[in-house]
């Protein structure tokens, strides 16, 4: 009878490591594939943030150096779905140069590497435009690729690109996507996206000052992914510097405020606009107003 027992509760151990196992596979993970901003910090690529739910990555905005850095990160942390032959999609927060200059290398190097289904790309009026412009920009290159003797499939450099309103603007089995308009200077139309898996709830805020539509979209969310700058600096700027970081960006005590408000379990910093400081001095000031759980991110992040 006890060596019966003894293998019922083995059988039972493997059976609950078996579960774990696979619940943490397929459990919703959040890759910062770029922190950066229009500065040239080498150690920081492009704004670019990667949601993994089941085996499949979604993207948010195409800053440079996206693709090697999401095939950083799927040698890194053994994260296949960001093989850059599996890169199918991405949501584009606003047309800004730094979060869209990657969009070119999105569109190619995939299909290069052997990617076969067109990328899909959505994002606010002009997303459509600016890929169309960009496929007709490289036309010869597609047109040696595809007929100049190099092995190459027929499908995969193609776009299907959609300008999509505020709502609910992409669904499949692993998530829901919702895009939210903030407010980003004089630019017309500028989005967050609110991710929701069967596990997680992720909020992207994309570039924008102060919103309460931040507050609304999260409520709560498991990860926030939020632009900050240094306040303690920002009076150190230019005043004409002053005046369009108002406008279009948020302070790390505007910051706290938000998520004070917003409640994320996680509060996760990205384009962060340093001008001397470093993330420990981001992290302080945030901290000074805002008890929850924040971390500042470096690129290749994982949360």
């Amino acid at each position: 009878m006890r060596t019966s027992l003894t293998g019922l509760l083995v059988c039972a151990l493997a059976l609950a490591h078996l579960f774990n196992t696979e619940r943490s596979a397929s459990s919703t993970r959040v890759v910062i594939l770029g922190t950066g901003n229009p500065n040239a910090d080498p150690e920081r690529s492009g704004p670019a943030v990667a949601i993994i739910a089941g085996d499949q990555a979604y993207i948010v905005d195409a800053g440079p150096g996206i693709v090697r850095h999401a095939a950083l990160a799927a040698r890194q942390d053994s994260i296949a779905a960001l093989a850059p032959d599996r890169l199918h999609r991405v949501f584009l927060t606003h047309l800004h140069s730094d979060h869209t200059t990657g969009l070119p290398d999105l569109i190619l190097a995939p299909w290069v590497l052997g990617r076969a289904a067109p990328l899909e790309v959505y994002g606010p009026p002009g997303t459509s435009r600016m890929s169309a412009l960009i496929e007709q920009a490289y036309a010869d290159d597609i047109q040696i690729r595809l007929h100049g003797g190099e092995p190459s499939n027929k499908t995969g450099y193609a776009v299907n690109a959609r300008d999509v309103a505020p709502g609910t603007v992409y669904r499949d089995s692993n998530v829901t996507v919702t895009a939210f308009e903030v407010l980003h200077g004089k630019w017309e139309h500028a989005y967050g996206y609110r991710f929701q898996t069967r596990d997680r709830t992720i909020v992207v805020s994309g570039d924008t000052r102060p919103t309460d539509a931040i507050v609304r979209a999260c409520n709560g969310c498991d990860v926030l992914v939020h632009e900050v700058y240094s306040a303690e600096r920002f009076a150190t700027r230019p005043p004409e510097w002053q005046r369009y970081h108002a406008a279009y960006h948020t302070s790390t005590i505007e910051l706290a405020d938000i998520a004070s408000r917003a409640r994320p379990k996680l509060l996760v910093l990205y384009h962060q606009l340093y001008w001397g400081d470093d993330d420990a001095a981001l992290l302080r000031q945030v901290r000074s107003r805002y008890s929850g759980d924040v971390v500042s991110a470096r690129d290749i992040g994982v949360y």
